[in-house]
């Protein structure tokens, strides 16, 4: 096995688990109801579903639009770090 093919396995690896990423982002955003978001305090349910669909979207497209791949990247990263918890915050109270 070359290094070239160990490079391309390497890249596919990391291209599923950033669509992985995105595809959770997305599906987890559908869970709340538009008011839990309100009263977290962040974006609207649409903005975020908006994002985060179009990052899944995105990913099954091969444009070479790596810079706005790793933008939504970012997006649905910073959906779970900050947003999801501050959501799911307000389910268990």
């Amino acid at each position: 096995m070359g290094i070239f093919a160990a490079e391309s396995y390497i890249s596919l690896l990391v291209a599923f688990a950033i669509l992985a990423t995105a595809i959770f982002a997305f599906v987890n955003s559908l869970l709340y109801s538009p008011q839990a978001y309100e009263a977290a305090g962040k974006l609207t349910k649409t903005t975020w579903c908006t994002i985060l669909g179009l990052g899944v979207v995105l990913q099954f497209v091969p444009l070479g639009l790596f810079i706005i791949n790793i933008a939504l990247l970012v997006a649905a990263l910073v959906y779970l770090a900050d947003v999801r918890p501050a959501l799911g915050s307000l389910r268990r109270r």
